[in-house]
């Protein structure tokens, strides 16, 4: 579902944020994607949704190039960034309306679908109002009902539990698990450790712009905590140099 082959990208000719980057989401895979801060997560999730360009590499979604074939890669994926900007002078329900629209999304399955987010996200009452007016978490919930609108094959999030509430989390969570399981594939950034263990069937480690490890969550592990493991590579700074997707430290 998604492929990324020796992905490189720098910034003004300076060090490569990201370097050499190889690694593999399919069909079924919930995709932990973990990292300190400027270890590239977002930079390569932004090359990967067609925000920034890149140097060498190649990022293929459902088979497709993003570069050769961006509108396709687009129409088959969703993205929600770590902070998302919304229209503020819409209301939550034109919001909505706007992004089925893009998708082409039929009158009947839109609003079935979103009476159905409304009510798992608590958001019936609020989709009246302006977004102006919401809370940090209740904008974030409504990107999310807004990325789930036309059951992407790809679901991109940078951070996606940040300003949720535990119930909402809990929700958020059940919704990849169900996405997954209808086919569809989930590669998020996250800084929340005990959540990507727990909820992610595979997970990949990123160190000073290359991947540091990656694999099944519980082949990564073995009998450690993915905080051991991740501190391990934090504090060695170890190097994963091959493209092979399943290799694990």
């Amino acid at each position: 579902m998604l492929e990324i082959k020796n992905l490189t990208k720098s910034y003004g000719g300076a060090k490569a944020a990201v370097e050499d980057l190889s690694l593999t989401v399919e069909a079924g895979d919930i995709y932990g994607f973990i990292g300190h801060n400027g270890a590239g997560k977002t930079t390569t999730i932004k090359c990967v949704v067609g925000i920034c360009d890149f140097e060498k590499g190649q990022i293929r979604v459902d088979g497709r190039d993003v570069k050769k074939d961006s509108l396709a890669c687009k129409r088959v994926m969703a993205y929600i960034p770590d902070n998302p900007d919304l229209y503020d002078y819409l209301t939550g329900i034109q919001y909505l309306s706007f992004v089925a629209d893009i998708y082409q999304v039929s009158g009947a399955d839109r609003k079935k679908r979103i009476n159905q987010e409304a009510e798992d996200f608590g958001m019936t009452r609020a989709l009246g109002d302006l977004i102006s007016t919401y809370s940090h978490g209740m904008k974030q919930k409504l990107a999310i009902m807004g990325a789930l609108i036309h059951s992407p094959r790809l679901l991109i999030l940078d951070e996606p539990f940040v300003g949720l509430d535990p119930e909402a989390s809990l929700i958020l969570k059940n919704k990849m698990h169900d996405l997954c399981g209808q086919g569809s594939a989930i590669f998020f950034s996250t800084h929340v450790l005990e959540v990507a263990e727990k909820l992610c069937n595979r997970i990949g480690v990123i160190a000073g712009g290359r991947l540091a490890a990656q694999g099944a969550t519980g082949e990564l592990t073995g009998d450690k905590s993915l905080e051991d493991v991740f501190m391990e590579v934090a504090r060695h700074g170890k190097t994963d140099q091959t493209s092979d997707p399943n290799h694990t430290v």
